[in-house]
């Protein structure tokens, strides 16, 4: 299943929108890969096991599930999210991508993708159609969270 789908941040031409800066914007999306418990109430702990300079793994657990991931950072433009196989999970990304197309419009661009053939896909067809309601629900939750964090100060802080 590939699926993938735009979020507008910044509007010049709506005003009921609060812009954010490219720079709040990105903190967000760092927060919401090393702090996924602010943006994801039913996920139990994550724990951050290996870091390196722009990429770090994860273990998050919910409930009895554990799942482990490597994300990806290209400062300022992408997170990458990759779960490798594990027990019945397939391999799967989660994209994020920072776009710019004009001065002052930001989008950030959702892409997901997983592991499976086209006769998985086809089998799972109305399965996946709920996935990707739940995923863009999820992704516009976690826009309404930056926008409620910027709102109180929480994204002009300096990431180390």
């Amino acid at each position: 299943m590939k699926f993938e789908h735009l979020i507008e941040i910044n509007d010049p031409l709506n005003p009921l929108i609060d812009p954010l800066s490219v720079d709040q914007l990105w903190r967000g999306l760092v927060l919401r890969a090393e702090s996924p418990k602010l943006f994801v109430p039913h996920l139990d702990e994550c724990v951050i096991v290996e870091r390196g300079e722009h990429t770090f793994r994860r273990r998050l657990r919910y409930g009895e599930l554990v799942i482990e991931d490597q994300v990806l950072l290209t400062p300022m433009h992408q997170i990458r999210y990759d779960v490798a196989p594990q027990q019945d999970i397939a391999a799967s990304s989660l994209t994020m991508t920072i776009e710019r197309p004009e001065a002052h419009v930001l989008f950030v661009r959702f892409e997901y993708e997983d592991a499976h053939d086209a006769a998985t896909d086809a089998a799972n067809a109305m399965y996946d159609e709920f996935r990707r309601s739940a995923y863009q629900e999820s992704d516009i939750d976690t826009i309404r969270v930056l926008r409620d964090l910027a709102a109180n100060g929480r994204l002009d802080a300096v990431l180390n």
